[in-house]
């Protein structure tokens, strides 16, 4: 399962996220997975957000495996994502979610924990919380 965040989130969502996902993920079972993308992308906006400890804090737990098993892109995970962002162009969708996307179909991964409405739109996701 791939974990994703979402940056475009609004503040006064976030509580009501939190209590949503901290009930999913006490409740999973299955490994979660991320990408070194994903995990840009989520210590970028906590640092944004002035959230400086929490990113350091989760920063830790993405790299010694605590939350996730980390995933980096090769260059051809990369050169897939592009033609997809480039193909897509008639999605909203970030580079981020194009190379979400393949690294899922890739790896046969049918399952997003994600806040992306994004990941509904690639019809093959299953998406919780």
């Amino acid at each position: 399962m791939l974990i994703r965040a979402r940056g475009s989130l609004p503040l006064s969502q976030l509580t009501r996220i939190s209590d949503r996902a901290v009930a999913w993920l006490t409740a999973n079972a299955e490994p979660l997975f991320t990408t070194d993308y994903i995990v840009d992308e989520t210590l970028t906006l906590l640092r944004a957000r002035g959230e400086q400890q929490r990113a350091l804090t989760l920063g830790k737990s993405f790299f010694t495996g605590e939350v996730a098993e980390l995933h980096r892109l090769a260059d051809k995970d990369l050169q897939q994502a592009w033609e997809v962002f480039r193909d897509y162009d008639d999605k909203e969708w970030s580079f981020t979610d194009c190379a979400s996307k393949i690294i899922m179909e890739n790896l046969g991964i049918k399952t997003a924990f994600a806040f992306d409405r994004h990941f509904r739109q690639f019809g093959t996701i299953i998406v919780v919380p």
